[in-house]
């Protein structure tokens, strides 16, 4: 025979990670060719002028430069420009 009761499951166990994300770059600051600027989920900020997009949306430099956020045709745009 059992000794205890049952327990049931544990109500912890499903706190997920933190995931970090947001922008690790901020304007006005100067960058290298692949430093990651803006970490995120979707495009809520799009690539501009000297950025790219990684597989999880995911936004870094392609150049050196300064970054410099903006907002064009009602999107919010991250540019590194060339210095």
């Amino acid at each position: 025979m059992s000794k205890t009761k049952a327990g049931g499951s544990s109500r912890n166990g499903r706190e997920s990670h933190a995931k970090r994300l947001g922008p690790k770059v901020f304007d006005g600051q100067s960058v290298q060719p692949g430093t990651i600027l803006v970490r995120q989920r979707g495009t809520r900020i799009h690539p501009g002028v000297n950025v790219r997009r990684g597989s999880d949306d995911t936004l870094y430099a392609v150049s050196a430069g300064t970054v410099k956020y903006a907002v064009r045709n009602n999107r919010r745009l991250v540019d590194v420009l060339s210095s």
